[in-house]
């Protein structure tokens, strides 16, 4: 199964990956964001109905000093004592949030249309694959509507998030480690879609469902 998912991210298709009941116990889509357009966005939008998110590699946030929004709200909590109150150090299944900053292609117009995002995050993918990383900030302005995630050093030895799971995908099928990311909800019952639900919509739609383990497993041997 694992095989058939790289391959399907290598070939620029959506997988749909199960973390951990012990963690977030949500599915989640998972596509390469050198390959996202417009219609990819949308089908996120519209089938997943989380958060849309933008995955970045470690070593390419050390590159352009990407920081998380932790650090950031660390720094300036003397000046601004609100942020000090609102530090995530109680989230159920984590120790860490992998959040940054959010961001726009500066030539997107309101930023939050389907057309809009894919443009920031292939973008973002393309300037990663190119190391150029001097230019983040003359191609990217922020705030914006794309949220970026950093993943962890050392990715699953640190933490086995969708975030680093998506990542160590992502370099196992030979592609740029910049992916996306969004959860699976439920309109019905307000929470995450059942991995039952997750499973028969990867079989209606042709997508590879993976338990987040198996990926887990594979990288750290």
């Amino acid at each position: 199964m694992l095989k058939k998912a790289l391959k399907a991210l290598k070939n620029g298709e959506f997988v749909l990956m199960y973390d951990d009941e012990k963690r977030e116990s949500e599915t989640d889509m998972i596509i390469g964001a050198e390959f996202v357009t417009g219609s990819e966005v949308a089908r996120m939008r519209s089938d997943a109905g989380g958060l849309i998110c933008t995955c970045l590699h470690p070593k390419f946030c050390d590159k352009i000093g990407l920081p998380f929004m932790t650090d950031i709200m660390d720094i300036a909590k003397d000046k601004f004592p609100l942020l000090g109150t609102l530090t995530p150090n109680d989230i159920p299944y984590d120790e860490r949030s992998s959040f940054s900053l959010w961001v726009n292609h500066r030539k997107t117009f309101t930023g939050i249309t389907d057309n809009d995002r894919a443009l920031t995050i292939s973008s973002l993918a393309k300037l990663f694959k190119e190391e150029r990383y001097d230019d983040f900030g003359k191609e990217f302005r922020a705030p914006g509507h794309v949220s970026l995630l950093r993943g962890a050093d050392n990715l699953l030895k640190n933490r086995q998030g969708h975030t680093e799971i998506s990542l160590a995908m992502a370099q196992m099928a030979g592609i740029t480690p910049v992916t996306v990311v969004c959860e699976m909800m439920d309109g019905k019952t307000g929470n995450a879609r059942t991995v039952k639900d997750a499973e028969k919509y990867g079989e209606e739609n042709g997508f590879v469902f993976l338990d987040g383990n198996i990926v887990i497993d594979e990288y750290l041997k």
